[in-house]
């Protein structure tokens, strides 16, 4: 069974997660902003003894790739994403701008990541879901044997992924949540790219964009 461990980092309080397992890791997502940040999250890998097998990238949206430079050179990878968000990822000086940041470095992309690709380390076997919506590129991960997933800016406790950025789009989003999220199963632990975990089975009756008591169009 893969550990989780959540890390808060940025003013736009953005998770970044380290899943291992068997003493092989990932990195899902990086908004690590300081070098305080990044130290933080190299010491728990340090101390825990992980080696990292694979940088994973939710989408390209300013938030969730503030580190991904300066892990990309700590680790000697370069980060997994969907071909939509390479197209995000060579705006990143216009998204910083956009949200008055000085500008990032943007990751260079790796391997291209589609439907139903695996990421494997450890025991674990990630399966990899597009779900756009809040972005073109929009994937999560998801380790059935577990029953979690990494849901990025796609679906969160008591609410779903703006829609309002560039690529955004409602229909889609809740097309995403509805066909692909949704029968992952009650039990699945979601781990978004903001805010607290929750589970799918609580979201499908308390998030009042899926349940029907907050009207969306």
């Amino acid at each position: 069974m893969p550990h989780v461990r959540r890390f808060v980092f940025s003013s736009f309080q953005t998770n970044t997660f380290v899943c291992h397992d068997e003493g092989e890791a990932v990195i899902v997502d990086a908004s690590c902003m300081t070098k305080k940040d990044e130290e933080t999250l190299v010491a728990y890998l340090n101390r825990n003894g992980l080696v990292v097998r694979h940088l994973l990238l939710t989408h390209g949206h300013i938030d969730h790739i503030l580190g991904c430079a300066a892990l990309s050179r700590i680790y000697g990878l370069e980060w997994q994403m969907h071909g939509h968000t390479v197209p995000l990822i060579e705006r990143t000086r216009d998204q910083s701008a956009l949200f008055g940041i000085p500008a990032v470095e943007p990751p260079v992309p790796g391997r291209i990541l589609n439907e139903e690709d695996t990421i494997e380390f450890g025991s674990c076997t990630l399966q990899v879901i597009h779900t756009p919506g809040h972005a073109p590129g929009s994937i999560c991960f998801h380790e059935e044997h577990a029953g979690i997933v990494f849901s990025g800016d796609v679906l969160f406790m008591d609410s779903i992924g703006r829609v309002d950025l560039p690529g955004g789009s409602l229909p889609v989003l809740m097309h995403s949540i509805f066909q692909s999220l949704m029968p992952l199963g009650d039990d699945t632990r979601v781990y978004p790219g903001h805010g607290p975990q929750t589970m799918i089975g609580r979201e499908r009756t308390q998030n009042p964009f899926l349940n029907g008591s907050f009207p969306l169009y």
